[in-house]
């Protein structure tokens, strides 16, 4: 049971809780109401706001669409207006350029240029939409007039800007490559910069709106004609320099005029647009011709002072020194024509299309390649008329053109890469020509050694070497210098069956005349080895025309002697060996049989003397009559001997003073030998009352007889 007070407390404090959520709820009651009157107040201003703006929608709504339309016919009155202003310009157009047109594009391209795209465009425009018109007319003609003066005015541009090459700049530019070994590429400015970018501008113009090709004839005649004079000029230069101080050229340059193109440095044109070109090397021998004929005087200067005997090929040191120039001139020609063609391809691929470049390209270079190749047919013309006439120094001028050209022709094969065939084909024609003409001089000049007729006019009285020795020996040192190319002018024409010389399949290759190095050497080496055969053979035939057979082993001693010597100085001996191991000893022998030929010229002087031919007598034995007649005879037979052959051979020559001394030196230590054994015997005998009668010579005296030999000035 719960005490009564506890009871009445907690019914107190139930009471209390029950009265405080009686009032709450009245609180929320009244929230309640207050809200629901809110929302309803907030509707009624809702629908309100919806009625007004339908209201406004419904009247906005007309006044926009208004305002649209009368937008839209605003811009169409503004673009009619704008029309209507560019059609009427059209109009003007013709007025407006008439004056710059009539005036020339000359020191205002741009403005000129802008002029002819305004007149363009009114062309465009009435003949799409008035082709009736008389203003399209009017605008065509001052369109043509336009087109006419630019192309006037490139032909200006070109004619004024473009300068002849001076000789001494292609030169610096040819020879530029042997001079340092890393150098710059360089390009020539033909044109100043200003005037070119006026030359491209104009010319794409022309293709572009002009519809006119014409240009690039004008274009190639006028760089074409530069070309020619340039390499015209550098001939000349040759020509007159040389005339004048006897030097081809100065590699020094001058100051150049303004009007003269100069070099710039420019960078090797890349792969990716294929149109790089390879710079030409120089390779110009000079005085190539005269370098056998200084080997040939300084043998001379060792012994070789004697008269030559004639022959009737033409002697080769008697040879003009203007072929050499020309020789050079037309070698420095040729690199100077790969160099400029190069940079006249450069200059042409930026004013001229692409499509068009190789036919522009080939136009342009035909005069000075013409020019080039007719100047070598004229020295193959040349050469064959010197041939017909035994002129085989006039031949040799080939030797170095055609080493040089075929050196250059990868160089023109790429400057000629995409012109035509006939272009193409002109320098491989004149090779041909060349090597042809080339292996029959060589064939000729080998028929005439073995055919030089034995005129007894011609041979040298003092039996010294034969002017065909010297020939035919400085023909061949000349060769060395063209091992490569003679060796291809003889496998051109197929001589290795001439020399039966087998054609190994490993040393040719798909071109006929394409040898192995090795192959070409071989096959001028027989071709050495039978011109000297050939040389023997005629030495041989033309030693019998002299009656005296001492004179006779002279002659061919000296001519024997000369062959091995000048083979041993100029190295010829070393080409020789490659087909005739034995030759320096088969010269050497035959040298040594005609030194014992002559000294058995000496037997009728010695026979007289000599022991086995003397009488015998018993010492202080009394001599009889035919005995001391013998001696006597004896002793006459001796003098008048030497005395005769003294005073023949003193007139004979032995040029090389080695051999020389080592012949008066053996026939001295023979005959004094011999001498002073007779006269050792002999002197003391009284086999006459006047010895100085018999007793004419000491035996030093004999010696010095001797010594004079072959000694005109003695």
């Amino acid at each position: 049971m719960i005490p009564p007070q506890e009871a009445s407390a907690r019914r107190r404090e139930i009471e209390d809780k029950l009265k405080q959520e009686e009032e709450t709820l009245s609180f929320i009651r009244d929230s309640l109401e207050k809200s629901d009157q809110l929302t309803k107040n907030m509707v009624s201003i809702l629908s309100s706001f919806e009625s007004r703006l339908m209201k406004l929608e419904n009247s906005i709504i007309p006044v926009h669409k208004q305002t649209e339309n009368l937008q839209r016919l605003q811009e169409n009155v503004e673009k009619t207006l704008s029309c209507l202003d560019h059609v009427i310009s059209y109009y003007h157009v013709a007025s407006d350029t008439e004056k710059i047109i009539r005036e020339g594009p000359t020191g205002r391209l741009e403005e000129y240029l802008g002029s002819m795209a305004k007149i363009q465009k009114a062309v465009e425009y009435f003949q799409d939409n008035s082709p009736d018109s008389p203003e399209l007319n009017k605008v065509k003609l001052l369109f043509e007039r336009g087109k006419d003066s630019l192309e006037s005015e490139f032909r200006s541009l070109m004619t004024r800007h473009s300068k002849v090459v001076s000789p001494v700049l292609i030169l610096d530019l040819i020879s530029g490559d042997d001079e340092l070994e890393v150098q710059e590429d360089v390009a020539l400015e033909h044109l100043p910069e200003s005037v070119l970018q006026d030359v491209i501008r104009i010319s794409r113009w022309l293709v572009e709106y002009g519809r006119n090709q014409d240009f690039m004839n004008v274009y190639y005649q006028i760089r074409s004609s530069q070309l020619d004079r340039s390499i015209k000029g550098l001939k000349e230069h040759f020509r007159k320099s040389s005339s004048s101080s006897g030097v081809p050229y100065s590699p020094a340059i001058p100051n150049k005029r303004k009007d003269t193109p100069t070099k710039k440095p420019v960078k090797r044109p890349g792969a990716q647009d294929g149109k790089q070109m390879s710079t030409c090397q120089a390779r110009h021998p000079q005085g190539t011709i005269r370098k056998a004929q200084n080997l040939l005087k300084q043998y001379s200067q060792h012994g070789l002072d004697g008269k030559k005997g004639g022959s009737n090929l033409i002697p080769l040191e008697g040879r003009d020194d203007m072929l050499d120039v020309e020789t050079d001139a037309y070698i420095h020609c040729v690199s100077a024509f790969v160099k400029l063609a190069q940079s006249e391809y450069q200059l042409l691929t930026d004013i001229i299309p692409e499509h068009h470049q190789k036919k522009t390209f080939d136009s342009l270079i035909q005069d000075a390649l013409d020019g080039l190749m007719l100047e070598g047919e004229n020295i193959v013309a040349a050469a064959r008329k010197a041939i017909i006439r035994h002129d085989f120094s006039t031949v040799l001028t080939v030797f170095p053109i055609l080493r040089h050209l075929k050196q250059t022709k990868p160089e023109f094969d790429q400057v000629l890469q995409g012109t035509a065939a006939s272009t193409k084909n002109k320098l491989p024609g004149l090779i041909t020509s060349m090597e042809t003409i080339g292996a029959k001089a060589l064939e000729d000049f080998a028929d005439n050694i073995k055919n030089d007729p034995d005129k007894e006019y011609n041979m040298p009285k003092d039996g010294t070497v034969h002017e065909l020795t010297s020939n035919a020996i400085l023909f061949l040192q000349q060769l060395l210098d063209f091992q490569e190319t003679a060796g291809a002018m003889l496998a051109s024409q197929v001589l290795g069956d001439t020399y039966n010389i087998p054609l190994d399949p490993r040393e040719t290759s798909s071109s006929a005349t394409s040898y192995s190095s090795e192959f070409s050497k071989r096959l001028l080496s027989t071709y050495i080895c039978k011109v000297l055969g050939n040389l023997q053979l005629n030495l041989l035939s033309k030693s019998k025309v002299y009656e005296d057979p001492a004179l006779s082993a002279i002659f061919l001693h000296n001519n024997y002697n000369y062959i091995l010597k000048s083979l041993e100085k100029s190295e010829l001996i070393q080409l020789v060996a490659v087909t005739q191991k034995t030759a320096e000893r088969s010269y050497r022998e035959h040298i040594e049989q005609q030194i014992q030929t002559y000294q058995r010229s000496w037997l009728k002087v010695t026979d007289y003397i000599a022991e086995r031919n003397l009488p015998v007598f018993q010492p202080g034995v009394k001599l009889r009559d035919k005995e001391r007649q013998m001696i006597k005879e004896r002793f006459k037979g001796f003098n008048d001997g030497l005395e005769e052959l003294c005073k023949i051979q003193k007139a004979w020559a032995i040029p090389d003073t080695e051999q020389r001394d080592k012949i008066r030196q053996a026939q001295k230590n023979i005959v004094k030998e011999t001498y002073g054994a007779f006269l050792h015997r002999y002197g003391s005998v009284p086999f006459t009352k006047n010895p100085e009668k018999y007793i004419k010579y000491r035996v030093e005296q004999v010696g010095d007889m001797i010594e004079r030999l072959f000694d005109t000035s003695a």
